[in-house]
């Protein structure tokens, strides 16, 4: 009947949102990857799961996904919207100063790696060209997977991404390279190739040509209309267009995808669009990790497990080995190296596509096909993990094969001061303390920041500050202040708490997130606090205030009041005998003719730390 509502697809929505919205949630408090988390979905609620029962157990058709080919296209879209989106973060200039890494170490990681598993594979039986098309196939990485790990700004993410960025390229060749091999070929297979690569390069030069004049135009209008509707259609229009050209050249999709965010990126509007498609590829990448569960027959792997072990080892193997040499041999650190190796390690959602064509090809049978796309899903799978073991074995060789994890030289005496986390706050107080002569060491997780503010001269070693062994080796028994910059409310409380429990005397100096934090950290020991929003929104308040012509005074009035309000808040929250003073009074608040002896209400000179160390008067 007319109007009538049909819920026929109800059910495979009802999952994808109830996994995006209930279970991964579950799985972070666990603290289990999202990648694996969708994944286990999609082995739960797939046909080889809980949709192997539906015929005796109807109900559960609601909790299934009934037709996994139906969600295929959403998965499709959220790797091309992953893509559009690392355009966006990009340019066409630092493209191009990484076309030696693309075309280079992509191109040589990708021949290399699949040229040792189409050896292996000939060693073991295998018929060369079944070889040849199996050995590429499991050469290429899952760009869905690995630059959400990596990010594109990291060295590691650098890397990885110059060798996905010449796969993704190669992809359509390598499928019409394996139709050229087919025992029935002809020469149309290696004419077609060379149209591809004529059609593809055009139909690049023309987004590229027509983005520059059409997208602005395009944009700017659907800005006037104020509308976000209109704006997004327009976004995910452009995205689309773009593909379907490339898709039409005979390219992959995701090509068009990522010109369309370059294009994009070099406009105004970047920012807008980026922020208006993000949870369509959130919920799309989820959608595609739920299909790689999907196709697990947990029956099937478990009837095979050795064979199926022995092959998933064999490939993370020689990819790690090849990708990691590659990388030796470009200058890149043993640390970076290894990292990104066990990255690129597993294979790729695109190595299905490339095991079915040569199948198509007939060049290795049915059952082979199947047996590496177990392969490809169970490699897909353990990705997260590879990328965790890989992380963890690149710090300890990054502070094998360095100082970093050695004290700083600071003379014979401990430092004047230590600074926990050397993030960007980090790094302005140690500027400040360099400014003024005082002597620090900071203490920093990330081995990047690490060895980056080394080279550029700071005194910084690696370590977990939750760790206390790490701050056994900071001596904080002989430093004259400890500063406290993470931007982590729950161990800057538990570190605060820990040391003042050691150290009762110790000036600790701690950067807290909001007004409830500062008041946790007053409560656990804390000597001063420094909410970070506090001071930039009163004087961003004051600055607004004055340029509204409202008179100097009154204003100077207010924020006076209104810091002397909080500061009776903190007060109240931490059970403090007196309200903490949220800020040192600036030099032009104080009268000339008490300049050099001013005192607070406590007499403490205002131009002393705590501890003495920058005091203007000594």
């Amino acid at each position: 009947m007319a109007g009538e509502l049909s819920t026929h697809g109800f059910s495979d929505a009802l999952v994808i949102l109830g996994a995006a919205g209930l279970v991964i949630p579950a799985f972070a408090r666990l603290r289990i990857s999202p990648v694996i988390g969708f994944i286990l979905v999609g082995l739960l609620v797939g046909p080889h799961g809980l949709g192997s029962v539906v015929d005796r157990a109807p109900w559960l058709y609601h909790v299934t996904i009934s037709n996994p080919e139906s969600i295929a296209p959403f998965a499709e879209f959220g790797i091309i919207l992953l893509l559009f989106s690392i355009g966006l973060e990009l340019s066409f200039r630092r493209l191009w100063a990484m076309r030696q890494l693309v075309f280079g170490l992509g191109a040589a990681e990708l021949l290399v790696s699949g040229g040792l598993i189409a050896l292996g594979l000939v060693a073991l039986g295998q018929t060369t060209a079944g070889a040849i098309g199996i050995g590429l196939a499991l050469a290429l990485s899952s760009t869905a997977l690995v630059l959400p790990i990596a990010g594109t700004r990291s060295a590691v993410g650098k890397a990885s991404f110059a060798m996905l960025l010449f796969e993704d390229l190669a992809l359509v060749p390598i499928v019409f390279a394996l139709g050229a091999m087919a025992p029935v070929a002809s020469d149309t297979g290696w004419a077609g190739l060379a149209s591809v690569a004529l059609s593809g390069g055009l139909a690049v030069m023309a987004l590229l040509i027509a983005g520059r004049f059409v997208l602005p135009v395009v944009f700017s209008q659907a800005a006037r209309t104020k509308s976000p509707e209109v704006f997004l259609a327009a976004s995910l229009l452009v995205v689309m267009v773009a593909s379907l050209l490339t898709a039409a050249a005979g390219l992959s999709p995701i090509v068009g995808a990522l010109v369309a965010g370059l294009l994009i990126a070099e406009t105004d509007y970047h920012a807008e669009v980026e922020g208006m498609t993000a949870p369509f590829k959130g919920l799309a990448l989820g959608v595609f990790l739920i299909t790689v569960g999907m196709s697990l027959d947990p029956v099937a792997i478990a009837r095979q497990w050795p064979a199926l072990c022995a092959a998933v080892a064999g490939v993370v193997i020689v990819k790690v080995v090849v990708t990691g040499g590659l990388l030796r041999l470009v200058g890149a650190r043993y640390g970076v190296a290894l990292e990104t190796s066990m990255l690129m390690a597993s294979p790729s959602e695109t190595t299905l596509i490339v095991l079915g064509a040569a199948a198509s090809a007939r060049l290795i049978s049915p059952d082979t096909a199947y047996f590496w796309q177990m392969t490809t899903a169970i490699g897909l799978t353990i990705t997260p993990l590879l990328a965790r073991i890989g992380h963890d074995i690149a710090q300890r060789i990054e502070l094998g094969g360095s100082d970093i994890e050695k004290l700083p030289e600071t003379g014979d005496a401990a430092p004047a001061t230590v600074i926990l986390g050397f993030g960007r706050v980090g790094r302005m107080v140690a500027d400040l303390l360099r400014t003024h002569g005082q002597s620090y060491v900071a203490l920093e997780s990330n081995i990047d920041m690490v060895t980056e503010a080394r080279r550029e001269g700071y005194d910084v070693m690696f370590g977990d500050a939750g760790r206390p062994d790490a701050l056994d080796r900071l001596r904080l028994g002989h430093v004259r202040a400890l500063i406290i910059t993470m931007d982590d409310p729950v161990l800057s409380v538990r570190l605060t708490r820990r040391v003042r429990g050691w150290l009762p005397d110790l000036p600790i100096i701690v950067r807290a997130r909001d007004m409830d934090h500062a008041a946790q950290l007053y409560k656990v020991g804390a000597s001063d606090v420094v909410p970070e929003a506090l001071e930039s929104s009163l004087q961003l308040a004051e600055t607004a205030l004055v340029d509204l012509g409202i008179a100097v005074g009154p204003v100077i009035a207010s924020i006076h009041q209104k810091r002397e309000d909080l500061r009776g808040e903190i007060k109240a929250a931490a059970n403090l005998a007196e309200a903490p003073l949220l800020r040192r009074k600036r030099l032009e608040e104080i009268p000339a003719a008490n300049a050099s002896s001013a005192r607070d209400e406590d007499g403490v000179d205002l131009y002393a730390s705590r501890t003495g160390t920058l005091n203007a008067s000594s």
